[in-house]
């Protein structure tokens, strides 16, 4: 009985990996043969050119804050 049972096991197990892995690399393949959507601009993003405010936390600066309020 087991001896039936193993190669049906076996091959439908191979079988089923051999498929998978041909699916995987054909859908690989088509997406990198197709060309990239471009990318949409965040609505909140700055315009080029645009001032932006920022905070510089770099460790000399926080030490110059740092000595003057002491």
């Amino acid at each position: 009985m087991l001896d039936v049972l193993f190669p049906i096991v076996y091959g439908v197990s191979f079988a089923v990996i051999a498929g998978g892995a041909f699916a995987l690399m054909t859908q690989n393949l088509r997406s990198a043969a197709s060309t990239p959507s471009p990318r949409q601009r965040h609505p909140e993003a700055p315009a080029h050119g645009e001032e932006v405010l920022y905070v510089d936390l770099s460790r000399e600066r926080l030490e110059k804050l740092y000595e003057q309020a002491g």
